[in-house]
This record gives C-alpha cells, structure tokens and sequence, in this order.
C-alpha cells in the first residue's frame, strides 16, 4: 500500500514514512508521529491504512493508539557550510583553500 501512495502522493508518503508502529499489546498498537503536521496527512489515509493493516495481519479487533515521538523529534538541517566543515575535519587543507578562495557557501 506504500509503494501505491508513494506513486499517488508523494507528499503524504514523505509525511508517513517517518512514522513508527510499535505493537503494545496483542489487539493495541502505538503510532509513533514525529510531528502535527505529518498526522495531519496522515490521518487523510489513516482509515485505509488500517483497513488493509488489519486484513495483512487477519486481525479486526486491531485498537490504535497515537503519540507524539519526541526522540526522533530533533531533524537537523544540513547546510553547505556543515557539510564543508566535515570536510575541513577529514582534511584540514580544506580550510585553507577556503581561506584563499573564499567560497561562499551560503
């Protein structure tokens, strides 16, 4: 079912993908949302989903449970000037070049 959203809308796939199903008991199991935002998308497939979960799985007494992850919450941006600084710290050379050049990495 994935594979079809992820064809049919990429936007809400990319929202549910970071989603996790941890299994509490043996008719509960927990979502796992990393943010407002992606519940939001998720929820416009969340009946579907279940659905066709509960019929895998051979289980209709399936109950669900949502919570916020907030391990997962912290998402870092990489900018050109964090990558650039990885690389001055494999090879410090780096940082003199730049020093010379001036790149502007913006």
């Amino acid at each position: 079912m994935l594979k079809q959203l992820q064809r049919k809308d990429g936007f809400i796939f990319n929202a549910v993908k970071t989603f996790k199903l941890v299994k509490e008991e043996e008719n509960k199991i927990k979502v796992l949302y990393p943010s407002d935002s992606a519940k939001v998308e998720f929820d416009k497939i969340s009946g579907e989903f279940f659905n066709h979960f509960r019929s895998k799985v051979h289980n209709h007494a399936i109950v669900v449970e949502y919570q916020r992850d907030v391990e997962n919450l912290k998402i870092e941006v990489v900018t050109k000037r964090k990558i650039f600084e990885k690389f001055i710290e494999k090879n410090p050379l780096l940082k003199d070049l730049d020093d010379l050049m001036k790149f502007d990495l913006t």
